[in-house]
């Protein structure tokens, strides 16, 4: 698709909502109407993508929001180099519910894999977290926002 008319800031990525479907309506005599059109043809909604701005950050972070996966890491931290058999005795969930997780941790860079003979070791990278604290957190907690929080412990222990 082109341009959008009187937006200039949109560029070649725009791309039509697919209309959803529309539901036949009643009048209250109960004859059907005609159907709706779309809203989608109505305002002319538009989706906006963004190819290739995903960075390794929001794949972490979209990793670690899931708290199966969190437990997953929770389960190579107190012991690495786990199989699938293993690690799915731990959740509550199917063999290719713990498989769709593992491969969301691994694309995430959050754990690494090593075949030893037919199985399938899996080991916490605990690199991707680190990066993610030194960006965030390290930079939070420095100077003022340390003497802030001391300021806010002071006057709640002169309460």
């Amino acid at each position: 698709m082109g341009r959008r008319p009187g937006h200039p800031h949109y560029g070649s990525d725009l791309r039509p909502r697919k209309p959803e479907a529309a539901t036949e309506t009643r009048r209250h005599d109960g004859n059907p109407e005609a159907r709706p059109a779309p809203a989608a043809d109505l305002i002319g909604d538009f989706e906006v993508t963004y190819p290739g701005l995903v960075d390794d950050d929001d794949r972490v972070f979209k990793a670690l929001a899931d708290p199966s996966r969190r437990h997953l890491l929770d389960i190579l931290f107190e012991r690495d180099g786990r199989t699938l058999t293993d690690l799915e005795s731990t959740l509550r969930m199917t063999r290719f519910g713990v498989m769709k997780h593992l491969r969301v941790l691994e694309e995430a860079g959050l754990i690494v894999t090593r075949r030893s003979g037919r199985e399938k070791l899996h080991f916490l990278n605990p690199v991707p977290i680190r990066l993610i604290h030194d960006r965030w957190i390290d930079k939070y907690t420095e100077g003022r926002a340390s003497a802030l929080v001391d300021l806010k412990n002071l006057l709640e222990e002169n309460k």
